[in-house]
């Protein structure tokens, strides 16, 4: 995998990753920021994870969204500290125990973005059934 990032100008920068997918960003607020792209990673990764799962447990599933709130060092680095990832699965008789168990196995088995914050972060879930 391998991702190249190019300045532009000012603080903006366009990354483009090996398959030629390009994603801007900026420091200035004209484009999301590097740590909400970091976000953003979390989120597609986990909620991926969560679809598959519910998959094989056969649920039918037919939304799912993440919300995800992070809370920032008050000193420079400004690191997260803590971030929690708010799951919205909407669905027809979308089972709780499944819904709970993929979330716990995306955030602690097998999200890797998570994976790799959670060595510094403080991470927590909360999820919410949206029947059809």
């Amino acid at each position: 995998m391998k991702m190249t990032t190019k300045w532009q100008q000012a603080l903006k920068f366009t990354a483009t990753s090996e398959k030629g997918y390009q994603i801007e960003m900026d420091g200035d607020g004209d484009a999301p920021s590097p740590l909400e792209l970091i976000l953003a990673s979390m989120g597609g990764c986990s909620s991926i994870d969560v679809v598959l799962i519910l998959r094989k447990k056969r649920q039918t599933i037919s939304r799912c969204r993440c919300e995800i709130e992070a809370e920032r060092a008050d000193a420079v680095p400004a690191v997260f500290t803590k971030i929690h990832a708010r799951y919205f699965i909407k669905g027809e008789d979308i089972s709780e125990t499944a819904v709970a168990r993929a979330c716990e196995l995306s955030i602690e088995k097998y999200c890797s973005v998570a994976l790799m914050l959670n060595k510094s972060v403080d991470i927590s879930y909360s999820y919410e059934i949206e029947q059809d």
